[in-house]
């Protein structure tokens, strides 16, 4: 059980130290900057969707109220009138 503990953590001062330079090893010191504008970039893009979908939602949620508000008054103005 402690085992499953120590590999779910995040990582501590040395592991970062570690896959900074493994990092800067694999892509070199030009290639990083366009790796993070790229991440960046997708980030971003990710965000934009998450948001577009998030209002499409609310949208479609607001115009389903708002017609069946519509459908209940003329329903009611109807039964009203003989």
């Amino acid at each position: 059980m402690m085992f499953t503990n120590l590999f779910i953590g995040m990582p501590g001062g040395s592991e970062w130290i570690l896959i900074v330079i493994a990092v800067l090893v694999l892509f070199g010191g030009r290639k990083i900057p366009e790796f993070m504008r790229g991440l960046g970039r997708g980030i971003r893009e990710f965000n934009d969707a998450k948001d577009n979908v998030k209002k499409e939602i609310e949208e479609g949620m607001s115009e389903k109220e708002v017609k069946k508000t519509t459908t209940t008054t003329t329903q009611s103005t109807s039964i009203q009138q003989p």
